[in-house]
């Protein structure tokens, strides 16, 4: 895997934000636009996914974090790509806090594929996170949850999507969202009319706020 894009924080470093991109594309593709919301304590981590074939093109070869086989609800997952990425995420995760950095103030986020990745991530670390992202994304594996999952119950989520996307249809992100309402108590599903398979403005100060809040929430609702 190539070097991640970081974003370092520009005062003393006292939390993190790990974003996984989408298919196709770098941590290049969006470390300027959570550089521009991230508070000055914050270091962004942007991973690059590796290069591998993807069933849903074709077997091309592009940046993905796991095999897309389709995109429908019921279908055929990669599982062990999967649960590769996410041993890779714990990884970054595990880096942070042996860095100083706790468990609770770091935030997974995602768009997509990547959002998707976070997700699964998030809920399968045994420790409580600050937060997570995800955005115009789905739960990855979900007929597993609640059972896989071993996360807090109280870990945000914030989820977001346009419902006029033409790549993960909305209903999968509702699907997802009331999935994920079922068994974790701090869930948000915001929806962006008009917004297709992209972000917005608004979508990120949105994003910004949930940071901030699930930061503030990890100093005085968890132990340091």
């Amino acid at each position: 895997m190539s070097a991640p894009v970081i974003v370092e924080a520009t005062v003393k470093q006292t939390a993190t934000l790990i974003f996984m991109h989408g298919l196709g594309d770098t941590g290049h593709g969006w470390s300027s636009a959570l550089a521009a919301i991230r508070p000055p304590f914050m270091k962004v981590i942007c991973p690059t996914a590796p290069t591998q074939p993807v069933s849903l093109n074709a077997g091309f070869r592009m940046p993905s974090w796991f095999d897309l086989k389709t995109l429908d609800i019921g279908g055929p997952e990669d599982e062990p790509g999967i649960q590769a990425a996410r041993d890779s995420v714990h990884g970054m995760i595990q880096k942070e806090v042996s860095a100083g950095i706790p468990a609770n103030r770091i935030v997974l986020g995602g768009f997509s594929q990547g959002g998707a990745l976070a997700l699964y991530s998030a809920l399968t670390y045994d420790q409580p996170l600050a937060g997570v992202v995800a955005l115009s994304c789905w739960l990855p594996l979900h007929k597993q949850f609640p059972d896989a999952k071993v996360n807090s119950d109280d870990v945000p989520i914030f989820q977001a999507h346009g419902d006029y996307d033409p790549v993960v249809p909305y209903k999968f992100g509702q699907l997802s969202a009331s999935l994920l309402k079922s068994f974790m108590k701090n869930v948000t599903f915001k929806t962006y009319s008009g917004l297709s398979h992209s972000s917005s403005d608004d979508e990120m100060d949105d994003v910004k706020n949930f940071i901030t809040l699930s930061l503030l929430f990890s100093i005085t609702g968890h132990n340091q």
